[in-house]
């Protein structure tokens, strides 16, 4: 048997959603033993969350800095770390573990700016460590199976792309409570970044739409808006973008869309056919050729290499979120073995998104709030 790869963690603890959604991802199909982690800057709630996980005493840090260290000078230090901390702790994080020689799995985005992730980009790159980003809709089997049927050229020319999420968790003004925690950071630009809702859920919109099209779009026009009064952050946008092959498309995003709980949808429309993916029902896609009758995809029944590599379950069986977020793991398991072994990493587990994905995000991220700021003018993202 192929022994696990000794991961770390950075963030996570106590109170935390998302650490324990990688936790579970790393879990799910065997290939990651966690042995250290910084779960907290406080030395205490670090100790309890640490302890929580049955994880050595030894190895709970309270500051990341040091657990870089720690890890890399021991001969069974951790090869990988997972960071899952606020936003603005990404690029430190990031680059303090690629610097000890680790390679790094990251919560998008990547970092606060389109700097600081190209700065990353070229640590990585020099130091030949694999840096998987988790935009974890990516991971989802009958996604993979769209982006083949895009590829093998199912819907003819791409015309149309629409892609929507939206989310009413943000409806009333609870980061200024003070009990909110998720909602005070995200909404903080110190340390979620220059945008709220764009950067949180539109981010993902972006990268799923570019993801399965393999397009990026080459202008855009966008207003973002703040509904909600005494909010620094957006909680809402909307937005026109163009193609260079002369394709079109609308993006828009919401966290006060009323009545919303996950709901992220892709629309693509060629010469031959439509293709509709909605994330609320992940196992299905539809496929519509032009005059045609609706088709509808089921998981576990489609035939192509990328669906079969992230099935897990029997047809008919559901499989969610949790899944598509372990396949990322999974991929950045099988491209961290191909780097000790020095052998190419197999096809399919290059599907798996990574900093040039963030860095697109950001690029995008940039080029909507120049257009916001000229009253939606067209804007060029930058290539």
């Amino acid at each position: 048997m192929m022994r696990k790869l000794r991961l770390g963690m950075v963030g996570g603890g106590e109170g935390a959603f998302i650490g324990a959604v990688h936790r579970s991802a790393a879990r799910l199909d065997g290939h990651y033993e966690l042995l250290a982690a910084a779960l907290s800057s406080d030395p205490h709630r670090a100790a309890r969350s640490a302890a929580a996980l049955g994880l050595d005493p030894e190895r709970s840090y309270a500051d990341y800095r040091d657990m870089a260290r720690a890890e890399a000078a021991r001969p069974d230090g951790i090869e990988v770390v997972a960071i899952v901390t606020p936003n603005h702790l990404h690029a430190p994080v990031a680059t303090a573990f690629l610097e000890a020689g680790m390679h790094v799995i990251c919560d998008k985005p990547l970092a606060l700016s389109l700097q600081e992730g190209e700065a990353l980009a070229a640590l990585a790159r020099q130091q030949q460590r694999v840096f998987a980003l988790t935009h974890p809709y990516a991971g989802y089997a009958m996604v993979r199976h769209a982006r083949s049927l895009v590829r093998e050229g199912a819907l003819g020319a791409l015309r149309l792309v629409q892609v929507e999420y939206q989310q009413d968790w943000l409806s009333q003004p609870i980061e200024q409570d003070g009990q909110h925690k998720q909602a005070s950071w995200r909404l903080d630009p110190a340390r979620g970044g220059p945008t709220g809702c764009l950067g949180d859920i539109g981010s993902h919109a972006y990268q799923l739409a570019a993801f399965v099209t393999g397009m990026q779009p080459a202008q855009l026009s966008a207003e973002l808006c703040r509904f909600v009064p005494g909010r620094q952050l957006d909680d809402h946008a909307q937005m026109m973008l163009r193609y260079a092959n002369g394709a079109r498309g609308l993006l828009w995003a919401s966290q006060v869309a009323a009545g919303c709980a996950n709901a992220l949808r892709l629309r693509i429309f060629g010469s031959e056919a439509g293709l509709a993916f909605d994330q609320e029902r992940p196992d299905e896609l539809w496929l519509t050729p032009v005059g045609g009758t609706a088709q509808c995809l089921r998981q576990g029944q489609v035939d192509s290499a990328a669906a079969r590599h992230a099935n897990r379950v029997p047809v008919g069986h559901p499989q969610g979120y949790q899944e598509a977020f372990a396949q990322l793991y999974t991929d950045a398991a099988e491209q961290i073995r191909a780097c000790q072994q020095k052998r190419v990493p197999s096809a399919a587990s290059l599907e798996m998104p990574t900093i040039k994905d963030g860095l697109a995000v950001h690029r995008f991220i940039d080029a909507a709030l120049a257009s916001h700021r000229q009253n939606g003018a067209w804007t060029e993202i930058r290539g």
